[in-house]
């Protein structure tokens, strides 16, 4: 009967879909992306240090050609003071504004200065740190990539015979009822349910008697109608 074909094709697929599940879920894989996330993780932390410390390199280069244009000025105040001294007090007055202002605008240069030094020293710490964690995590990932990879060869190996027996068992089957089965299993799975005391045996509501009715018709396909499985009896199990 074609249904007891789709079931024991069933049985293949869902121990292969089960073991790929395994594969991916395994210790040491999830061991590698954790390393890769961590090197990946530093590397975007180091081009963004390195980002941010090209732009302290321009910005200091624009500070210091700054200070140069203030110090020039302040020298040309100072000299115009002291060859036109003021007349009057409100010409010593605005001479004094105008050296005051460019004193302030150097000092807050200078400590704007000061502080993208010690922000570059930090930064250059940060990417010290950065490098040896990225060192290890790298070193942990290359040794532990060689187990896996043989492991994953192995494990791969013994995939390739499940899904090719499966392919085999798939040959029995009905190409259409083959088709409903893999519509139905993108949204459940497994997507077929034995029949257990008229009752789904995946989401154990009992069926109506029409469900029922229409599974004594062999290999019709007859859904869950609550769950929406392939429903399926064994004549030797009726």
């Amino acid at each position: 009967m074609q249904l007891d074909a789709l079931w024991q094709f069933m049985q293949v697929d869902m121990e292969a879909d089960g073991f790929e599940g395994k594969m991916r879920q395994s210790e040491n894989r999830q061991k590698l992306l954790k390393y890769r996330n961590v090197l990946m993780e530093q590397k975007n932390s180091m081009k963004k240090l390195e980002d941010d410390i090209a732009g302290m390199s321009d910005r200091l280069e624009a500070i210091a050609d700054e200070i140069a244009r203030l110090e020039k000025k302040l020298e040309a105040a100072v000299a115009e003071k002291e060859a036109h001294p003021a007349t009057t007090i409100e010409e010593a007055a605005k001479q004094a504004d105008v050296i005051e202002k460019l004193l302030k605008d150097l000092a807050d240069y200078e400590k704007e200065m000061q502080k993208m030094h010690r922000d570059s020293e930090n930064r250059d710490k940060q990417q010290k740190d950065i490098r040896v964690r990225a060192a290890k995590a790298k070193a942990e990932y290359d040794a532990l990539k060689v187990t896996y990879d043989k492991e994953f060869g192995e494990d791969s190996e013994t995939l390739n015979k499940l899904r090719e027996k499966s392919a085999t068992e798939a040959k029995k089957v009905d190409p259409t009822l083959l088709a409903r089965y893999r519509e139905i299993k993108q949204h459940c799975t497994p997507p077929m349910a034995k029949l257990m005391s008229n009752q789904c045996g995946q989401c154990f509501m009992e069926q109506p008697s029409a469900t029922l009715l229409s599974l004594k018709g062999g290999d019709t396909i007859v859904e869950c109608n609550s769950c929406g499985r392939i429903l399926y009896a064994p004549a030797n199990e009726g």
